[in-house]
């Protein structure tokens, strides 16, 4: 009887460890989580925003913006594949502003 007590009073004190642990890893996640979309976002954004003074006339064609806008069409694809990992606290309503931002500009050259 006393090891059947001990045996439930290890398993316990494991369990309540592993759910301890479990609890502190789901908050670093979802710390890493928001974050990730902040950048995400914040990238997507710069990004609109170089695309939009390519087209200014004073800086149409410049090749170090373009060149720009294309390391910044790289770093974006990149962190889509975080992005994926990461997305469960991705504010929805702002990405798809940005989508539509996107989709509203006419680059000259991808």
């Amino acid at each position: 009887m006393t090891t059947v007590h001990l045996l439930f009073a290890c398993s316990a004190i494991i369990n309540a460890f592993l759910i301890w642990y479990v609890l502190k890893i789901l908050k670093k996640f979802m710390y890493i989580s928001e974050n990730l979309a902040d950048l995400f976002l914040t990238v997507k954004a710069f990004q609109i925003f170089i695309k939009s003074m390519y087209s200014m006339d004073s800086f149409n064609g410049e090749p170090m913006i373009q060149e720009l806008i294309m390391r910044i069409k790289d770093v974006s694809e990149e962190m889509e594949v975080f992005r994926d990992i990461f997305e469960y606290s991705l504010d929805d309503e702002l990405e798809e502003e940005l989508d539509a931002a996107t989709e509203d500009q006419t680059p000259q050259q991808e």
